[in-house]
């Protein structure tokens, strides 16, 4: 009973941290008025949290996870590119939706390392272009496009949080656009079109990556020099 009482206490800090956060404009919120907010001695923070730096790393922990329970909810569409772009929809909507636990989440370098959620939205966004791969119309590694896509998304939200005017630009719209044009080669409405070599070795590579060691009738040193191989095809022509 008492491990449930602690995790009622601690998940009643979180909260009242991002509530006071979301309503702060963007002002730092005080331990005092968390304390205050969640009904809690300063050292009750402290058990749970260790310091300011602690909680505000917790904080971040908690936003990725409210976030991941949205973009869970996501229907999946069968175009991968539609799924990119519906999850860069959602995560432009959640960091206006709560820009100062988006800063939280994005806008410092937390000491305490990534936390499971943050790691998983990156396995998320990984496996994202990974079906891109696997459709050949990637044109740049899996591994680089997960992170050009998580680099202008953050830039794009941290930008619109300080000057909303920006959006009547259509600055998110514009730069995911760009984006996906950068990362991807246009469906082919022609079934006998070529693909480039560099999109298939990468979409053999993600389909090797997905596939269970049964479907594969390789051996783990030769799957791994497979996956090598195609690797270096795929950058040789980017």
């Amino acid at each position: 009973m008492k491990d449930l009482k602690d995790g009622d206490t601690r998940e009643r800090i979180l909260r009242a941290a991002a509530a006071l956060m979301a309503e702060s404009g963007g002002e730092p919120v005080s331990t005092r008025a968390i304390c205050q907010a969640a009904g809690v001695g300063a050292p009750t923070l402290y058990h749970h949290f260790g310091d300011k730096r602690g909680l505000m790393n917790a904080v971040a922990a908690y936003g990725f996870e409210t976030y991941l329970a949205e973009k869970r909810a996501m229907p999946v569409p069968d175009d991968p590119v539609q799924r990119l772009r519906d999850g860069w929809d959602l995560h432009v909507e959640f960091g206006l939706k709560n820009p100062a636990l988006y800063m939280a989440m994005h806008g410092s370098d937390p000491t305490g390392g990534r936390s499971s959620a943050a790691r998983e939205s990156e396995r998320i966004l990984l496996e994202i272009v990974n079906g891109i791969a696997r459709a050949g119309r990637l044109t740049v590694p899996p591994e680089l496009a997960a992170r050009m896509v998580h680099a202008a998304g953050v830039g794009v939200v941290l930008t619109l949080i300080k000057d909303r005017e920006a959006a009547a630009d259509d600055l998110s719209v514009r730069t995911r656009e760009a984006l996906i044009a950068a990362i991807t080669a246009p469906e082919e409405t022609a079934g006998d079109a070529p693909r480039p070599l560099a999109a298939l070795a990468m979409a053999l590579r993600a389909a090797l990556g997905a596939a269970s060691a049964d479907d594969v009738p390789l051996s783990a040193a030769e799957r791994a020099l497979l996956a090598e191989w195609l690797a270096r095809i795929a950058a040789a022509g980017e």
